[in-house]
């Protein structure tokens, strides 16, 4: 029997959109601008702005590479990201009625829970 799609619902938090929020979090607490922590990492001002607005899925190595530029350890950075998300899902569960478990992420948040334990 099919599931019955309930559309009420915010959409599940989404994790490049979480990277974004704190590596831009990160960049403005330490004071840095856009332009110098793009340099740093070596890619352009115009990618560093679309993943920080969460609109680019960006790969392992430039992940690690902006998190070098603003000299954050790179666990560090992905335990955090996994904390927004999973407090944002923890929100989400407790307005709305949800099908799935809570308390047992999957994707990238268990990667980095396990990275955490």
């Amino acid at each position: 029997m099919a599931e019955i799609l309930d559309f009420k619902h915010a959409p599940e938090p989404l994790w490049r959109e979480a990277l974004g929020r704190k590596l831009r979090e990160t960049r403005e607490a330490r004071g840095d601008r856009l332009v110098d922590v793009a340099e740093r990492a070596g890619i352009s001002v115009q990618y560093l702005s679309e993943i920080e607005r969460g609109r680019k899925e960006p790969s392992s190595e430039m992940i690690a590479a902006v998190a070098g530029a603003l000299g954050i350890d790179l666990a560090d950075l992905l335990i955090g990201v996994a904390g927004q998300v999973r407090s944002q899902y923890v929100v989400r569960s407790n307005q709305f009625h949800t099908s799935r478990p809570i308390g047992r992420p999957s994707g990238p948040v268990a990667m980095v829970s396990l990275l955490a334990a």
